[in-house]
Parts: structure tokens; sequence; C-alpha cells
């Protein structure tokens, strides 16, 4: 944690079926000395989303949502705009679930502590006060996956206009009430009450973000205030309905499609690994100052919840799973091993440079290669990592894994890499 500056972190694990243990590290925010408890409410970010695939799974099954028909049927107080792409195909419910509705709108920003804070009406047309673009189909639905926050704000808005209930309410009655999630909340801003529980989120360099936290009215793509125990009396939940012992949210039936391949490797709101009676189901969540993952096991009554509250969280949260798999046997996040090749340094100077990844869904960045001493570096999105040789070519990030392969044109010359990094998989251009 001190090497990561990471100020605290809270873990639940699950092991034959119940909370074999959990535990707060560190402190809520730096300069204090006021500890990171089992209760202590993280933001859960991107992880809201299964919670609210599942909420949406629920109400298909009360026949008051529809998977398969167009959205626009099923909205009142808003439609998604018509443009050349839904012609070709409306968008429904399950594309926007499983991320594949050609909807734009990768990542917000929050609003800090006192800001006017828009309507999700609002949000959804780009209207002030809202600070982000207005919510788009951008590619043919059905065609490829693009991850959206955009698309989780439309579910957000249909779930209330087939109820006529507000969302946090209604996501309490659905999903927290019948879970006993009770140190959860959608509500943003967060409630005063809670306030006293939460943990403040943290820069990479270890400050604390102004006001504590961000304020995130997109609630289904990010709201969730929680704790690893409350995020795996979920996961619980979802383990013992596909038992058949339990039915507080979804029937069997509904489990198992939840957690079958839909597009890809997405399930219905969650990320799906391996096959058989090694299939995971898993999520990660960042919001400013926060970041969090959950892992678990459809039939092996395994999981664990990791969340921090560090914009660093991230590189710690790989080796802790690395270290509950060795100890609980699981079959994943095992230590990669490999070897560090010789190679002439002097082909160094061939590929310092910078180098511009232009991406569809997030915004544009820069991976800066430079030589320091010794070491070959790369510097993006804020941080500083050594480059380690695994052939002339391919270099790897010890501490997380990632990979960066310089790319030759016809000539001989360096003119991109390709990278698997924090962002995902990609290609950046040398600057010219």
């Amino acid at each position: 944690m001190n090497h990561y500056r990471i100020p605290g972190i809270s873990i639940a694990v699950i092991n034959n079926s119940k909370i074999e243990w959990a535990k707060g590290y560190g402190i809520k925010e730096n300069g204090t000395d006021s500890p990171v408890t089992v209760t202590t409410l993280f933001q859960a970010a991107s992880i809201s989303k299964p919670i609210v695939a599942a909420a949406v799974l629920h109400l298909v099954e009360k026949d008051i949502l529809d998977l398969e028909s167009p959205v626009n049927g099923q909205l009142k107080s808003w439609k998604i705009p018509d443009n050349e792409f839904t012609q070709k195909r409306p968008v429904n419910v399950k594309m926007l679930i499983t991320h594949s509705g050609g909807v734009i709108g990768f990542g917000f920003e929050g609003y800090k502590i006192g800001d006017k804070l828009p309507t999700l009406l609002q949000i959804l047309d780009g209207l002030k006060p809202a600070t982000s673009p207005p919510i788009r189909v951008v590619l043919e639905p059905g065609s490829r996956w693009l991850y959206s926050n955009g698309g989780y704000l439309i579910l957000q808005q249909l779930m209330m206009d087939v109820t006529n209930s507000p969302f946090p309410e209604l996501m309490n009655e659905i999903i927290l009430e019948p879970l006993d999630m009770g140190n959860s909340t959608f509500s943003q801003p967060l409630q005063s009450h809670y306030e006293k529980m939460a943990a403040a989120g943290h820069k990479s360099d270890g400050s604390t973000v102004e006001g504590k936290w961000r304020i995130y009215p997109e609630m289904a793509a990010g709201g969730l205030w929680t704790n690893p125990i409350d995020l795996c009396k979920f996961i619980m939940e979802l383990q013992r309905s596909l038992k058949g012992i339990s039915n507080k949210v979804l029937s069997k039936s509904m489990t198992e499609n939840m957690l079958s391949r839909h597009f890809g490797n997405m399930g219905l709101g969650f990320v799906l690994r391996g096959n058989d009676e090694d299939l995971g189901f898993t999520f990660s969540g960042g919001n400013e100052g926060y970041r969090c993952d959950m892992y678990a096991y459809a039939s092996k009554d395994k999981g664990a919840v990791i969340m921090t509250n560090s914009d660093n969280g991230h590189f710690i949260i790989s080796e802790i799973y690395r270290s509950i798999s060795a100890e609980y046997e699981w079959p994943d996040h095992k230590p990669q091993i490999k070897e560090m090749a010789k190679i002439d340094k002097k082909i160094y100077d061939e590929y310092i440079g910078t180098y511009h990844s232009k991406q569809e869904i997030r915004p544009d960045f820069d991976i800066k290669i430079e030589q320091v001493n010794d070491l070959l570096c790369a510097s993006f999105l804020g941080g500083k990592y050594n480059l380690v040789p695994e052939s002339e070519q391919k270099f790897f990030i010890a501490d997380h894994g990632w990979e960066i392969e310089f790319l030759k044109d016809d000539t001989g010359k360096v003119e991109s890499i390709r990278y698997f990094i924090i962002v995902g998989l990609g290609t950046a251009q040398r600057a010219r």
C-alpha cells in the first residue's frame, strides 16, 4: 500500500458458500487516523452495472420489461434519437446490458461538492449543467462490443419510466433490501448519515480528491456506494440461485441466462471468464479516487471483492487476487512467468519517441517512450513504467503484466506500437 500510495483497502473473501473473512486495512483519508473497517463505504463505480443488470432482469421476469423489444417502444419520458445506425436495427434492452447497442458514453468525470447537478434527462441530451456529451448511437446496434456507460443511463431512465419510481428507491426495493445490503445506496449525493462511513477518494499522487469525493448522478453507470461484504451478499445470492436454493432477485433459469455468454465474453451484466466448472463472473470499477473489483465462480462457491480509495488501486488488486488464488486454489489469477531477453540496448534509439493512441470510446492519449539509464520506460495516463524485454520488439511491465510491442513498416522503421495496458488492447501511431 505504501509503495502504490494507497491509503485504504477493504477485502471480503467467499469460500464454501460463506464470507470466510473480511477486513479493512489502512485509513479512510490521508492525514487522518480514521481506520478502514469492514463497514467503510467506497464508490463501487462500474460495479454498479451488474447490480443494475440484475434489477433489469428482475423486471423482465415480472413482465414489466422485455429483453428483445426495441427500447424506444418501452421508454416514455425520453427516446433514443433515430439516426442512420438505428434505422438499420433498433436498440433493445439486451444490447444495452451487454454493451452491444452501439451507444457512446465511456466515462463521466463526476461533479464537485456544491456543483449544480444535472438531471438524467439533461445528461442524456448533453444539456447544461451536464458536462458530458449527449448519449447517442454511434455504431450499428448489435454489430460490435463498445463499452458504454451511456447505455446503462438509458436503462436507468427506462427502469424509472416503467415503474414510476425514483432510481435509488427502486434499487433498494429490488436488490439492496431483499439481500440485506444495508450499508449500500445508489443515492447521489451521498446521504448525510452515510458520510461518516465513507472513505475519501485519493489521486495517484496520494492527495485527497477535492471535497473528498465526486458526485455521480449517472447512478446506473457508476453511482453505487457499498462495501465488500454487501457485494459478497449479491455474489452469494447468484451462486445460490444457480443451485435453485434462493430466488430473492432472480429465478434459477434467469440467473443461468445472466451468467451465459451473449456477446463475446459478456453475460447479462458480467464479464465471463473460463467455462464449465471454472466459469467465473467479474466486473471492475473506477471513479475518481476509487478502484475496485469483484470476481467469483458460478459453481465453486468462491469469490472475493476488493475495494480501494485510490486511483492506484488497480495495481495492488491484481497482487491481492494472486494471493487469494494461491491460498484458496482458484483456477485463475496465477502468476505469469516470463523470461527477460538479452538484447542490444542500442536498439532503444529506434523506439524512443511519442506514440498517439486515438480511441473511439476513451479520450485520446499519448505513450511516451524514453531511455532512463539502461532502462526503456513508457509514460502514459499519469504513470511511468520500466519496460522489460521479452524479445527484440516486445516488452512487458513486470508489476502488471502489461505489454508493448514495437511495429515496423516495410522499410524496417518503427511506425507504431501495439499495447495491452490499463485501457486494454490498442495501437498507437508514432508522432511525426
